[in-house]
Formats: C-alpha cells, structure tokens, sequence
C-alpha cells in the first residue's frame, strides 16, 4: 500500500476551500484508524459512536473531529496502547508517520488517547497547497467511555475503505439518547450537537428512552435522581435548552464543519427554527 491510495480517496470529496480539503484528509485518517481498529478487533470489545460515526456511517453532512466509543462491558482496566500500536503500524503501510499519546487517566471512566500526523502536506498532492500560516498538522481525539451506561442497543456495520472491515455501533436510537444526553447536560454551547439534532429529527429517529435514562442517571445535573423519562420530559426539557441558546456562538461553532454550500441553511437557526423541529420529534415519539 501507498500514499497513491489516500490520493485516489480524496478525489472522490468535492473539495471546495483549503479548509475542505483539511477535513477531507482528516476524515480518510480517522477511516484507516477504523480499519486498525478492527483488525486489532476492538469492536469485540466496544462500539463506534458520536458525531464521526454518522457521518461515516450515515453521510452526516459535517465533517467531525474525533472518534469516539463506547465498551460493550464495563472494563475500568481498558488501556489503548496495543490498539495505538496498531492504528501506527497501519499508516506506515500509507507512508504516514504517525504520533500516538495516551492521555487516560486512572481514575477517569473515559479513556482518552491522540493520534497525531504531520507529513501528509509533503507527501500529498493537494488542490491548496498548504504553507507555513497553515495547520500543519493532523490531530484526532479518541475517547473511549469504559463504564458505559446501561441499555444501549448495537449493531454491525460494513466499510470498504481503505480495505472492507465491519465496525460494531450503537444502533440510531441509541446514538440519539447519547446526543439528548449531551444537548441536555453539557454546560457550553455545541453547535454540532444542534445539526446532529436536526439530522435524527429529520430521519424520524426515536430515542431510545432507557438509554438516556441511564446517561441521565450517571452524569450531570440529574445524576442519581429518579426520573421519569418519558416523551413529555424530554420534549419539554429540550424546549427549555432551545429557548436558551445563542444560535449565533452556535452557528460559529459549526461553520468550520460544513461545506460552503450549506452555509446558507445557518440563516435558519433561530430559537423558532428549532421549535419546529421540536414539534416534528413531537409528533413521531411514542
């Protein structure tokens, strides 16, 4: 294998800016690191999900940051080492040197490590050649949640790039429960989590209910209350976060992830945009 390989990938992107072309290179390193990830079978261990694995998966319409996932079993003594070993060894079959850092700490439930590349703008062929004002190096963020939550449901996917390989995921109900759990706890504004939204509520995606219970239960502001989660809860607690967000600071948030193409579509976000999509996720719930 070569680098000729990630060049052929990356004509199949309708590269539109520099920054486009940085993404697009990100997102073909975070699929070989899938494909290292399986062939060291981790998935028989833990599953993908978050932001990246829609758009991997599903054809998200953004670009994400990081990889992250979540183990089958709880397994507090789970370490990376082996798997970055192997993610290193897969992309110097590409030509690419490749920096590994595990940054897990003892007594974090979430493991986190970082792999690391820096030669992709000598090797590459790139439509915006890339000069020294320019990010010069590729970082991708892995997280791996090793006391999960209880509840979730998974399923096997299929890739073929850069080779075919099966990945383990959370099925999309669960994937939604996540992304309700992260909209309804975390403390800053993300706007990625609000597109996303927009994604499950467009593909009529239910929420897997005991899921977020769970999430809920384990982490922020109702961790360890006794609550009821149910389609009223969740609508109404939603309401209360959209009518309380600065869709400007989220707006910004997303635009480096999308094409600009889809730049118009953040004219809409507004506190009533939202809502609407609200009623739709209303409408279909049980």
């Amino acid at each position: 294998m070569n680098i000729e390989i990630i060049e052929n990938r990356l004509k199949n992107y309708d590269i539109q800016s520099k920054q486009d072309e940085l993404n697009a290179i990100k997102e073909i390193m975070q699929e070989i690191a899938l494909a290292a990830l399986s062939r060291a079978d981790f998935f028989k261990y833990a599953a993908f999900q978050g932001g990246t694995c829609l758009r991997i998966i599903y054809g998200l319409y953004r670009f994400s940051e990081d990889l992250d996932f979540i183990l089958l079993n709880t397994h507090s003594d789970f370490e990376w080492l082996t798997f970055l070993q192997r993610m290193q060894l897969e992309f110097k079959t590409y030509g690419l040197n490749l920096e590994i850092q595990d940054r897990s700490k003892v007594n974090n439930a979430v493991k986190m490590a970082f792999i690391k590349e820096d030669s992709f703008g000598k090797l590459l062929t790139l439509l915006y050649p890339r000069d020294s004002s320019d990010i010069q190096k590729i970082q991708i963020k892995l997280e791996v949640d090793t006391n999960p939550p209880d509840g979730s449901s998974f399923e096997i996917k299929y890739l073929d790039f850069p080779y075919p390989f099966s990945v383990t995921m959370q099925d999309r109900p669960s994937l939604f429960a996540g992304k309700c759990h992260a909209i309804l706890c975390r403390e800053y504004v993300k706007g990625r989590d609000w597109f996303d939204f927009i994604w499950y509520v467009s593909q009529k995606i239910p929420i897997n209910n005991q899921f977020l219970k769970n999430a809920l239960y384990q982490k922020g502001p109702w961790q360890g209350e006794t609550i009821s989660v149910t389609k009223a809860w969740i609508v109404e607690q939603l309401k209360k976060k959209i009518v309380i967000i600065n869709w400007e600071q989220a707006k910004q948030d997303i635009a480096g992830f999308l094409k600009p193409r889809e730049f118009d579509s953040l004219k809409l976000w507004k506190t009533h945009f939202f809502m609407n999509y609200l009623e739709k996720l209303e409408g279909y719930l049980l």
